[in-house]
C-alpha cells in the first residue's frame, strides 16, 4: 500500500517553491526502526531555509512488518 497526503489545510492555496528534499524513515516488525523522516532532514535535504509545502508518505509492506515513512519538503 503506498499513501500520500498534504500536511497542509489551504492546499488550494499552497506555492510550492523552487526546492524539494525528501527524508525518510523505515521500520521492520514493528520493532526496529532507522531514519529521520522529519521536516528538518527533508529540508536540509533539498538545500530549503524557508519551507512553504510539507507532504508526505507512506509505504507498507506485509501487512506493515516493513513500512516506510516519507516527509516531502518543498520551499526557497
Amino acid at each position: 500500500m503506498d499513501i500520500k497526503t498534504p500536511l497542509d489545510k489551504n492546499v488550494n492555496n499552497t506555492v510550492l517553491g523552487p526546492k524539494r528534499g525528501e527524508s525518510k524513515a523505515h521500520s521492520i516488525l514493528w520493532l526496529y526502526a532507522w531514519g529521520d523522516a522529519g521536516a528538518s532532514a527533508a529540508a536540509r535535504a533539498g538545500g530549503i531555509e524557508k519551507i512553504t509545502h510539507l507532504d508526505s508518505g507512506y509505504e507498507l509492506y506485509l501487512f506493515g512488518l516493513y513500512s516506510t515513512r516519507t516527509t516531502i519538503a518543498y520551499g526557497e
